[in-house]
């Protein structure tokens, strides 16, 4: 039997050459990911740990301090005499203050370096006397920043940019554009620069004013002597520590940095795999299709085989280790495929200039594991049912050639399950709109109802396809034969149809989604901003108070505010909430909220205006008084003078930024809100731009800039939602191209009986690319109507969070969706309709 069975595969190695494909690529995808997401996480792992080399011990603010002990403001940067007690401890070589942040560089033609994000600041520590050298940045030309007015850039940056010694730089650390003297370029092992950042040094009092405040830091690194260990070091630092600081070995810091990473890299992975589970979950309907086809084929040689003495075991077992040898190959093909396709991805990254760190690909063991046992597993699990079905087969009559298609009731069966699995999957999936459990009701409800369609599919087949009975009789007879063919065999219909029904369910519910969310956003930002402009950092770091007084001067601003953010401790909360700081005059110009009672006009001192869902969780109404501790701990008590609603742009507690402003330990604004005497125009954007010197860190956007940063941010959400299942469709394509193939195959005698009596060899493809046409439309149909459903779904749980979400039906998109649902067909028939059309009609005749 397992001979038998080996030789099946050659002598049919064409035929299953679709099915082999379709799981070669599910498995590509999926070996693909783990090798990508491990290459990246060893890579950014090792550039981490190389950026420690020089750390044995590191002190830090704890983040962990309750806020009842610290205060809402957290834990408080790091002393000097912190760093001057923990430098003259037995054991300790070096002891180095750092003052961090984020520091925009331009190039040499006022373009940002970088996307932003990865461009940071910091200090080089000269030691107390300036005189002292800093062992993480050797220089390799000039010297080390000395005084305000000067920096050092590291050598990757200077290569990419081509600045030098002695030229002036454009960077922005908060807004005001400062002009800084390169006075050296060094080398750094930092993980940042590693991935393709850059790194911008100060002198440490400079780094000091911008990053933390006057003789503090963000941390403190030791280096250990020779014969002093990291623990030993820990021991000795530990009396010294603040009560909201702590000690961190450089192994320990190790640790939770390659977890962070492998964090970081677990939701791509997760999300990765979620499609390349939906590509073999589209796989199986083809692998079972296949099988079946083929049993139903070799009917008589299964039958052959009971007769001269197999049992039905061994007839099942001969069709799963055909499964077997299929799933193999495909697994070991697709582990090479998606390894280079883990290779061309990180190329890819290079290209768009992603920061990734040099190294090698990484190939873990659970890429070769999972791509053999995913391969393997799915292809022997789909080919189970057809296995079993042939070996029910009796053998004297499938011998005698009247074994019968599956009786009447087992379809009446079935069909009573759909329905009961789609009209418990749809109302899961109403229900699911109003319930407050993240969508686990609704995830179920779509679970249930797609299972429940593909099981009615069938069913569905013959209504839907005879529907399309007009447009075929255009064809003539090979257009009436398309539509026999087609409902003939209702369930190899069906797994042909669904394979296409489930990525296009996708692809069109996703596409409602997310369509309906940027009109929400879109509707949620006009109607709320009467601003004509918004300006922001880059990146949304904080905004110095001089960016809203420079524009509050300008002769063409009428109004302006600063939108500024402080952790706060309120009324009877233990946990940190955040409170804006605003210009209680200007405000009411520059938004427009609906207040249930007051107004801006009351913010000012003591007052504070809420929206209402913060009011009603706090217990406060309209005139009441509640306490409140500030960032600086502070203890103080604000008045409600407004309640308005809130939305996603502007909700919380609000009080008037001179109220807010002397209790925040670095004063800033997030972003400013302006509004001109003569609306928005290019001129007005480039004077208010000149006015902040031209940063290329900051932003000047007008409500249509605000729009299109919302477009493109969705736009290209879908568009890779796109490309990924784009495999999935690729898999159903393959699917109907098999199914198609073997359904020409198994007709041969009748296609050449047809040819006989007239039918030509164009009559033949029409007939063969019609039928294909059909199914792929009724797939198609089948899975927008599902996706528009689903769509509708989650929009209308997304509204509670969104009132502006508006449900917006892409007619275009979905005729798009539709039309290549058509094309899909057309091109799927191809290959079959000219295999088809060659037939010797003799031959085929004579066939068995």
């Amino acid at each position: 039997m397992l001979r038998t069975a080996l030789r099946n595969v050659l002598a049919h190695k064409a035929r299953l050459l679709m099915t082999t494909l379709a799981v070669l690529l599910g498995v590509a995808f999926v070996s693909g990911t783990l090798v990508f997401t491990s290459t990246l996480s060893e890579a950014f792992q090792r550039s981490s740990e190389e950026g420690l080399d020089h750390v044995d011990l590191a002190i830090r603010p704890d983040q962990d301090t309750d806020a009842a002990e610290s205060g809402p403001g957290g834990a408080a940067d790091l002393p000097q005499d912190l760093l001057d007690a923990a430098s003259g401890l037995p054991g300790v070589a070096t002891a180095t203050g750092e003052a961090t942040g984020f520091a925009a560089l331009a190039d040499k033609d006022g373009d940002l370096v970088g996307a932003g994000w990865d461009t940071s600041g910091g200090n080089y520590d000269a030691g107390r006397d300036g005189t002292g050298t800093d062992q993480r940045y050797p220089m390799r030309d000039g010297r080390a920043p000395e005084r305000a007015g000067e920096i050092a850039l590291d050598s990757a940056t200077a290569e990419r940019t081509g600045y030098a010694v002695g030229d002036t730089a454009r960077l922005s650390v908060d807004g005001p554009v400062r002009e800084e003297t390169i006075t050296g370029v060094f080398d750094t092992e930092d993980g940042t620069v590693a991935a393709g950042g850059s790194l911008v040094l100060f002198d440490t009092a400079t780094a000091q004013e911008l990053f933390t405040a006057p003789g503090e830091y963000n941390r403190i690194t030791l280096t250990a002597e020779a014969g002093t260990s990291q623990r030993d070091l820990a021991d000795a630092v530990a009396p010294l520590l603040p009560g909201d600081a702590e000690a961190v070995t450089g192994a320990e810091l190790a640790e939770e940095q390659a977890a962070d990473i492998e964090a970081q890299t677990a939701g791509m992975r997760t999300a990765l795999l979620a499609f390349a589970g939906i590509s073999l979950f589209v796989g199986v309907f083809i692998i079972a299709n296949t099988f079946t086809m083929l049993v139903a084929q070799r009917t008589r040689e299964l039958a052959l085989l009971r007769a001269v003495g197999a049992s039905r075991r061994q007839v099942t077992r001969s069709v799963l280790i055909e499964a077997f040898a299929v799933g193999a190959v495909a697994g070991t093909a697709g582990l090479a495929l998606g390894i280079g396709i883990a290779a061309g991805l990180r190329s890819l990254m290079s290209t768009f200039d992603v920061a990734v760190p040099e190294g090698s690909l990484v190939v873990p063991g659970s890429a070769v594991l999972a791509s053999l046992l995913v391969g393997v597993v799915v292809t022997v699990l789909a080919a189970y049912l057809p296995a079993r079905r042939a070996a029910k087969i009796p053998p004297v009559a499938a011998m005698s050639s009247v074994h019968a298609a599956p009786a009447g009731r087992r379809l009446i069966v079935r069909n009573v399950i759909g329905a009961l699995f789609a009209a418990a999957g749809g109302a899961l999936v109403v229900a699911g709109i109003g319930a407050d459990d993240d969508g686990a009701t609704m995830g179920l409800g779509a679970a249930l109802l797609v299972v429940g369609v593909f099981v009615l599919t069938p069913l569905l087949s013959r209504p839907l396809i005879a529907a399309a009975a007009p447009l075929l009789r255009v064809f003539g007879v090979p257009g009436k034969l398309a539509r026999l063919n087609a409902v003939r065999n209702p369930r190899r219909t069906a797994a042909t149809a669904s394979a296409l029904m489930i990525g296009l369910t996708l692809i069109t519910g996703i596409t409602v989604i997310v369509d309906s969310l940027a009109r929400g956003v879109d509707r949620m930002a006009a109607e709320s901003l009467r601003s004509d402009y918004v300006v922001s950092m880059a990146n949304f770091s904080q905004l110095a108070p001089e960016v809203e007084e420079t524009l509050a001067r300008h002769p063409e601003v009428t109004a302006a505010t600063g939108l500024s953010i402080s952790p706060a401790l309120v009324a009877e909360e233990t946990s940190v909430l955040y409170v804006n700081g605003v210009n209680g005059a200007a405000m009411g110009e520059l938004v427009d909220l609906d207040f249930e009672s007051g107004s801006f006009a009351e913010l000012g001192g003591e007052s504070a205006v809420i929206d209402t869902d913060t009011a009603e969780r706090l217990g406060l109404g309209l005139g009441d008084t509640f306490p409140i501790e500030f960032e600086d701990g502070e203890h103080g008590s604000l008045t409600v003078a407004g309640l308005f609603e809130g939305n996603q742009m502007i909700q919380g507690i609000l009080l008037d930024a001179a109220t807010l402003d002397p209790h925040m330990e670095r004063p800033s604004d997030f972003q400013v809100m302006v509004r001109t005497a003569d609306g928005p125009s290019e001129e007005t954007r480039d004077a208010l731009a000149a006015a902040l010197g031209d940063n290329p860190a900051v932003l000047v956007q007008d409500k249509d800039d605000v729009s299109e940063d919302i477009a493109y941010m969705f736009t290209l959400l879908l568009n890779v939602m796109y490309a990924l299942l784009a495999m999935a469709v690729v898999v159903a394509v393959l699917g109907v191209i098999n199914t198609l193939a073997m359904s020409v195959f198994e007709r041969r005698q009748e296609i050449g009986m047809l040819r006989a009596v007239g039918l030509e060899r164009a009559g033949t493809k029409r007939m063969v690319r019609l039928e294909s046409l059909v199914i792929a439309l009724f797939g198609g149909v089948l899975g927008i109507g599902l996706g528009v459903f689903f769509g509708w779904a989650v929009g209308e749980m997304l509204r509670t969070y969104l009132p502006t979400y508006e449900l917006i039906l892409p007619w275009g998109r979905i005729g798009i969706f539709l039309g290549l649902a058509a094309l899909v067909g057309v091109l799927a028939a191809l290959w079959p309709a000219r295999h088809a059309a060659r037939l010797n009609m003799l031959a085929a005749i004579k066939a068995e």
